[in-house]
């Protein structure tokens, strides 16, 4: 695989779309985060060059920015998996437990019909 197309792919797995909404606003995540990191003039022209396969080049800096920003986005996403999941075993054990005191509250004598 090229420079080219694995920046690429960084790129959109880092700043998903579904995450910001709309391409636009990933750009922009994309320019915040990548442009803190690299010592040369990072542009929006060059996140959507980027972003579109389109890049003549890929410096290591802006590779390893790429890397920086799936790292960040990963732990994100398994931080929100974390909290979502905690939720749903919270909803499970509330459910469990009201139908266990349903079935507690029944007479002995439904219980065998």
């Amino acid at each position: 695989m090229s420079d080219i197309c694995a920046a690429q792919n960084l790129l959109r797995d880092a700043f998903p779309v579904r995450r910001y909404g709309k391409v636009e606003a990933a750009f922009y995540e994309a320019h915040r985060f990548i442009s803190r990191r690299v010592r040369k003039d990072f542009t929006m022209r060059r996140v959507r060059s980027i972003w579109e396969g389109k890049a003549r080049r890929i410096d290591s800096e802006e590779m390893d920015a790429l890397r920086a920003a799936l790292v960040e986005e990963s732990r994100r996403e398994q931080q929100e998996l974390t909290a979502r999941l905690a939720s749903l075993d919270e909803k499970i054990a509330a459910f469990e437990a009201a139908a266990h005191r349903e079935a507690l509250a029944r007479p002995f004598s439904e219980m065998g019909r």
